[in-house]
C-alpha cells in the first residue's frame, strides 16, 4: 500500500468514526422544547449510506398507528443522511419513532420536556461528573452533529457567563473546591434564516482527597487517671493519622526518670488509613508524678492535636490502717449485737419496763375519766363446797392485793351492793362506772347469775369501747366454747393463769401481768400487809 492509499484509508476511517459517533443509540431519549433535535440511525455498515432513499421514518403516539414522516408532513421536520431533524422539537413530538431499512427496524422513545423559565438549563438534562480535588478537570463545549452550523458558543457557570468563543470554549485545570457548580454550554446556530440555541449542562462535584485525612487523637482531650503510690501505670495514646504524621509524648525528662516511652505500633485499617498507638509507662509512682500533665501530640502538615493525662491519687484506695479497720468492724458487730439484745430484753421484760415507767413517771390514768371503780369482778356467785377456793380468791385475795397493797378500788357485787335493789340495773350501772372487767374463769362460770355481767361487759367493750376485759383462769379450763363468740372480736385480751404456788408473792409474774393490764395509777403499797398471801391448793 502506497502513501496515497494509506492517507485515503485514514480519511475514510475518520469520516466513518465521526459519522457513527453522532448516531442515536440510546432507546429512551429526553429533549427540551424549543431546541433543535435529531434522531440518527446507527448503521452496521458504511454501505447503508448508499441506501438513504430506501429508509423510512415513522411515528406512533399511544394507540395510534404509525404515521409516515417527511418534510412535507411538517415544516419543522428534515431528513438528512439517515437522520430525522426537528427545527425545533416541540411538546407534541413526544412518542415512539421508527426507522425502517429493508428488513431491519430501529425504535426510539422520545420524551419532550418543558423549558425551565427560571434557569438557563433543564435539570433533567444535566450530566453529572465528579473529580477529586487537585486532579485534572476538563470541560469542553462541542457538538459534533451541528458543528458546521454553530455561529458561536458561550460557557456559563451557575447561569453566569464565564467564557465566549466562536470555536469550542474549554476549561483545563487542577480541580479546586471552588470549581463545583453547574456548567452550561450554549451553542448558537442559524438554520433557514432562524437563530436557534442548543444547551448542554454538566454538574461538576469536587471530592476531597481520599489519600489524606485530618489526624485526630482518639478519646477525650483531658483524662484524670486514678493511681496508687508505689504502683505502675501505663498511659495509652491512639490516633488516626497519615503515613508521614508523627505521634509523640511530651513530659519533663528532668523529673520523670521513672517514665519510659514504649515503641509505637502502626497498622493500616480496612479503609486505607493508619491507626497508631504509643504507650507511656510510669513505674513506681511518686508524689511528683501526681497532678502533672503528660501530653500526647500528633503532628501533621495541617496542624497538631494534643490530649493530656493527669495522675491523681485514688481516693477509694486510700490506705486504712489495719487496727482501725479491725476496731471499726468490732464496734459495728458489737453495736448490732447490742441492738438485738436490747430488742430481745424489751420483748421479754416488756411488762416490767412498763411498770417501771409508770412508777418513774408517776402516771395516773384514773384522774379525769369520771369512773368510780378500777375494776368490776365477775365470778361464780354460787358458794358451794367445790367452789370455795374460787370464791375466796375473788372476794378476799383479789381485794387484799389490788386494793390494800396496790391502791386500786374494786367493785364486788355481793360486797358493795345492798340487797333488795334491781339487780340488772345495778350490774349495768356498776360496769359502766368501772375501768376494767375482771372475769374469774372456772368450769362452772357460765351460770345464770354471771351471764348478764359478761354480756353487759362485752357490750361496753365492743360497742361503747369504755372498758377492757381481763380474763383470769382460776382453775384449768380446756374448752372455752362456753364463752360467747363475741369475746373473740376483742382486739386484745389476755388470759392470766392463777397458780397458787407460783403466785404467792406480790412480785410474782401473775401479779405483775395483772398490774400491767390494770389502769396506770399512782400507788403507795401498804406497809402493814404481809408480803406472802395465804396458800390455796390448785384444783
Amino acid at each position: 500500500m502506497n502513501c496515497r492509499e494509506l492517507t485515503l484509508s485514514l480519511w475514510v476511517l475518520i469520516f466513518v468514526s465521526t459519522t457513527e459517533s453522532s448516531c442515536t443509540s440510546r432507546p429512551h431519549i429526553t429533549a427540551v422544547e424549543g431546541e433543535p433535535f435529531y434522531l440518527k440511525y446507527c448503521s452496521s455498515s458504511h454501505a447503508h449510506e448508499m441506501e438513504a432513499n430506501t429508509g423510512r421514518w415513522q411515528k406512533s403516539s399511544g394507540s395510534q398507528k404509525r404515521v409516515e414522516l417527511n418534510p412535507s408532513s411538517s415544516p419543522r421536520i428534515g431528513l438528512q443522511d439517515h437522520a430525522l431533524e426537528f427545527w425545533p422539537v416541540e411538546l407534541n413530538d413526544t412518542g415512539s419513532y421508527f426507522f425502517q431499512m429493508g428488513n431491519h427496524t430501529q425504535e426510539w422513545n422520545l420524551n419532550v420536556i418543558r423549558r425551565n423559565e427560571h434557569s438557563c438549563f433543564a435539570e433533567k438534562q444535566v450530566t453529572s461528573k465528579a473529580v477529586r480535588v487537585k486532579k485534572f478537570l476538563q470541560i469542553t463545549c462541542e457538538n459534533s452533529y451541528y458543528q458546521k452550523l454553530v455561529n458561536s458558543t458561550s460557557l456559563y457557570k451557575n447561569c453566569k457567563k464565564l467564557l465566549e468563543n466562536k470555536e469550542n470554549p474549554v476549561i483545563k485545570k487542577n480541580a479546586e473546591f471552588e470549581d463545583q457548580g453547574y456548567y452550561s454550554c450554549v451553542h448558537f446556530l442559524h438554520h433557514n434564516g432562524k437563530l436557534f440555541n442548543i444547551t448542554k449542562t454538566f454538574n461538576i462535584t469536587v471530592l476531597g482527597d481520599s489519600s489524606y485525612i485530618v489526624p485526630v487523637l482518639l478519646g477525650s482531650k483531658l483524662n484524670h487517671v486514678a493511681v496508687e503510690l508505689g504502683k505502675d501505670v501505663s498511659l495509652n495514646c491512639s490516633a488516626l493519622l497519615n503515613q508521614k504524621d508523627i505521634l509523640y509524648w511530651m513530659y519533663d525528662n528532668g523529673l520523670d526518670l521513672n517514665v519510659h516511652e514504649e515503641k509505637e505500633i502502626r497498622i493500616m485499617t480496612s479503609e486505607g488509613r493508619w491507626h497508631a498507638s504509643k504507650a507511656l509507662r510510669i513505674e513506681n509512682i511518686a508524689e511528683h508524678n501526681l497532678n502533672f500533665a503528660y501530653n500526647c501530640t500528633v503532628t501533621s502538615t495541617g496542624g497538631t492535636d494534643t490530649k493530656s493525662f493527669i495522675l491523681v491519687r485514688n481516693a477509694d484506695m486510700a490506705d486504712i490502717p489495719g487496727h482501725i479497720f479491725t476496731r471499726g468492724m468490732i464496734i459495728a458487730v458489737l453495736t448490732l449485737v447490742a441492738v438485738v439484745c436490747l430488742v430481745t430484753v424489751c420483748v421479754i421484760y416488756r411488762v416490767d419496763l412498763v411498770l417501771f415507767y409508770r412508777h418513774l413517771m408517776r402516771r395516773d390514768e384514773t384522774l379525769t375519766d369520771g369512773k368510780t371503780y378500777d375494776a368490776f369482778v365477775s365470778y361464780l356467785k354460787e358458794c358451794r363446797p367445790e367452789n370455795g377456793e374460787e370464791h375466796t380468791f375473788a372476794v378476799e385475795i383479789l381485794p387484799r392485793v389490788l386494793e390494800k397493797h396496790f391502791g386500786y378500788k374494786l367493785c364486788i357485787f355481793e360486797r358493795d351492793v345492798a340487797p333488795g335493789g334491781a339487780v340488772v340495773d345495778e350490774i349495768h350501772s356498776l360496769i359502766e362506772k368501772s375501768r376494767r372487767l375482771i372475769i374469774v374463769l372456772s368450769k362452772s362460770y357460765m351460770s345464770n347469775e354471771v351471764r348478764y355481767e359478761l354480756e353487759s361487759g362485752l357490750h361496753e367493750a365492743l360497742v361503747e369501747r369504755k372498758i377492757k376485759i381481763i380474763l383470769i383462769e382460776f382453775a384449768p379450763v380446756t374448752d372455752f366454747t362456753f364463752l360467747p363468740q363475741s369475746l373473740k372480736l376483742l382486739k386484745s385480751h389476755r388470759v392470766l393463769k392463777w397458780k397458787a404456788k407460783n403466785s404467792l408473792s406480790y412480785n410474782s409474774r401473775f401479779w405483775k401481768n395483772l398490774l400491767y393490764l390494770m389502769p396506770a395509777k399512782t400507788v403507795k403499797p401498804g406497809r402493814d400487809e404481809l408480803e406472802v398471801l395465804p396458800v390455796l391448793s390448785e384444783s
